[in-house]
């Protein structure tokens, strides 16, 4: 279980658009620039994020338990808070993973540390937060993301080691993938996950490892890359699987090639605290810094993305 003394080492294992010229961004990367800053004391640490209509970024702030949206002209904006647990599991509490459906919908997963709190939670348009899935108040659930053909949601769960499947309107959670390559091996396992190419995608932060397992078939765990230590979230940047990878631990973005072959692609020259999530729109890719372990600076930035 995730010992809550010190959610910083764990989560480690783990716009006014004012720009800071790039420094060590590489291609396929350029122009790397800051687009917001965040308020480290009110909690506000970045942990996934998801493109956002007329060009903004909604986020979910792990410690505040928020979701917000970053507008084009650097405005934060807060649209939901979830709620807090009387007295959490190893004392924290934290929201990880977000999606955000075509609706606009939220639903982020959520470790309060609690068995009536933990688990994935849905906010509707206007609404009120809504658990819609129970899960261990022992788990770590993380990264999430949904499969478009069902709309099941898939959850990484960074301390039990399974990848939980969720129905699209709620209900019971299935233990849909469980092995020894999303075991910790320190303090953090599976992390980050993306749906792409008919298959779900992983990272596990002490194994620095990518996973591909099928969507459909036996359910086979592939090592996809090695060598990327503390690897929290990443997003796919072509169809080649292609991916951008979040590296917390060293402060680094890397390009992993279909062949598993890295490299750096943004460090902390360019801006990154401990970065966390990495999205692409487009031409762009943000990449949020949540600076757990600098406690510094907070962020969000984008860089301009060429052709790999």
């Amino acid at each position: 279980m995730v010992t809550g003394r010190a959610i910083t080492a764990v989560l480690l294992g783990v716009l006014s658009w004012t720009g800071v010229p790039a420094i060590a961004a590489t291609a396929p990367l350029s122009h790397a620039r800051i687009v917001a800053h965040f308020d480290l004391a009110a909690g506000q640490l970045p942990e996934s994020a998801v493109p956002a209509p007329l060009g903004a970024v909604d986020v979910v702030f792990a410690v505040s338990r928020q979701v917000a949206r970053i507008s084009a002209d650097g405005t934060t904006r807060v649209l939901a808070t979830l709620p807090a647990p009387v007295e959490p599991v190893g004392g924290f509490s934290i929201a990880s993973g977000l999606v955000r459906s075509w609706d606009g919908t939220f639903y982020i997963a959520y470790a309060a540390g609690t068995a009536d709190l933990t688990g994935v939670w849905r906010v509707r348009p206007g609404g009120n937060p809504e658990r819609i899935a129970a899960l261990p108040a022992a788990g770590l659930p993380n990264g999430m993301d949904v499969d478009p053909r069902t709309g099941d949601l898939y959850v990484a769960d960074s301390a039990l080691s399974v990848i939980w499947r969720v129905p699209a309107e709620g209900g019971d959670p299935v233990a849909w993938a469980r092995g020894a390559e999303l075991s910790p091996t320190g303090s953090l396992g599976v992390n980050g996950l993306k749906i792409h190419n008919g298959a779900v995608w992983a990272t596990n932060t002490d194994q620095g490892t990518l996973l591909r397992i099928p969507l459909r078939g036996n359910g086979k765990i592939t090592v996809k890359a090695r060598g990327l230590a503390g690897a929290d979230d990443f997003a796919f940047i072509d169809r080649r699987d292609t991916a951008l990878v979040a590296l917390n631990g060293s402060n680094q973005v890397v390009l992993v090639e279909p062949d598993g072959s890295h490299s750096v692609v943004l460090d902390g020259q360019d801006g990154l605290q401990g970065p966390s999530t990495v999205v692409v729109r487009g031409r762009s890719a943000y990449v949020a810094s949540a600076a757990f372990v600098r406690q510094h600076d907070p962020n969000l930035l984008v860089a301009d993305l060429g052709k790999p």
